[in-house]
């Protein structure tokens, strides 16, 4: 089993449950946790220092992210490569347009769903963060930043707090102040590991600065839409004084939950349990008699679900799937334009 220091790695993020999985491997390994991926070079971090790795081509279909645990070998002329990972305890990942994977961060506790109460302000595209990060089995936490400059503050944490469930932590923060910390304090626990998501311009960096202090630069947002400058470019991990790492991460365009239809009731789990007292087992929630969801459930937040619900089953459909819908569509649309013209006479 590989000998390693629990409390210098703790600093890091190191948990019981993955020091657990090390008896596994050989001893002549050293364990350290990657803080960024860039084309050619990955960062990682033994505890004490940072330095650059190559990945063996054994981990090239591994689809390493950011705040993996991975085990590390010296080769020839003294350099270090990264010889295996170490199975995440979570992962989070989003799907593509084109449909294919993409590993985002691995290992965390926490996700800081960063939402601007400026021009930043969605509520649909934070439920598509929860999403993310609750079928990920990663405790999300909404952060409302420039709580101190934003547009109708108190009627917009109202609005969600009667649209999100009960149990989702909210809050307002001026990212630039101590009082962020403050109020974050309960997630930023020694070995705890939080992620930033949102999009450029929300404020994830300003926040990783004044968490991590770590004199990041950060920008700042374009006059008229609000929008960032994507000052963070590529995923990073950051520690703080307190113990707790925070990853960093660039403003993404396209969010679609990498999880299945399953895995998206679950993060919608209040119209779950109302779904379970309707009229009819099938109930869709779209005008159907004895349905419980209906007026209950804010109607945005139904049609956002509806959406996603509908990303998600075509995320899971094979060429074949797809190839048999477009079919049976194009039948449909013939059939309906021969009714129309028989109606014309």
């Amino acid at each position: 089993m590989i000998e390693i220091d629990f409390a210098l790695l703790r600093q890091i993020g190191l948990t019981q449950t993955i020091a657990a999985q090390l008896h596994q491997y050989p001893d002549d390994a050293q364990l350290a946790r990657i803080t960024e991926i860039q084309r050619d070079w990955i960062t990682v971090h033994d505890g004490r220092e940072e330095f650059r790795a190559r990945a063996l081509p054994a981990l090239h279909d591994a689809h390493l992210a950011v705040g993996d645990w991975v085990l590390c070998a010296m080769r020839a002329h003294d350099e270090r490569w990264l010889c295996a990972l170490v199975p995440p305890t979570t992962h989070i990942a989003r799907r593509g347009n084109d449909g294919r994977h993409q590993s985002l961060v691995s290992n965390v506790d926490t996700a800081l769903l960063v939402m601007g109460l400026d021009h930043d302000f969605n509520p649909r595209r934070l439920e598509r963060y929860l999403a993310i990060a609750q079928s990920a089995g990663v405790q999300p936490v909404v952060v409302l930043s420039k709580a101190d400059i934003g547009d109708d503050v108190p009627q917009r944490m109202a609005q969600l707090r009667q649209r999100l469930p009960a149990g989702i932590p909210l809050l307002a923060v001026d990212a630039t102040s101590d009082d962020a910390a403050r109020q974050l304090a309960p997630w930023l626990e020694q070995g705890q590991t939080l992620v930033m998501l949102g999009t450029s311009g929300a404020g994830k960096s300003t926040l990783t600065n004044t968490l991590a202090q770590a004199g990041r630069q950060t920008g700042g947002v374009r006059k008229g839409d609000g929008r960032g400058r994507h000052t963070t470019t590529s995923r990073s991990l950051h520690r703080c004084a307190g113990g707790a790492c925070i990853i960093d991460t660039p403003g993404l365009r396209s969010w679609r939950p990498d999880t299945d239809e399953a895995g998206l009731t679950a993060a919608f789990d209040d119209i779950d349990a109302l779904a379970a007292r309707c009229q009819f087992r099938d109930c869709r929630h779209s005008g159907e008699p004895g349905c419980a969801v209906q007026g209950v459930i804010d109607a945005d937040r139904l049609r956002n679900y509806h959406k996603l619900l509908r990303e998600a089953r075509r995320g899971q459909q094979t060429a074949r799937d797809r190839i048999a819908e477009v079919a049976k569509w194009k039948v449909m649309q013939r059939a309906a334009q021969v009714r129309a013209k028989g109606k014309r006479g």
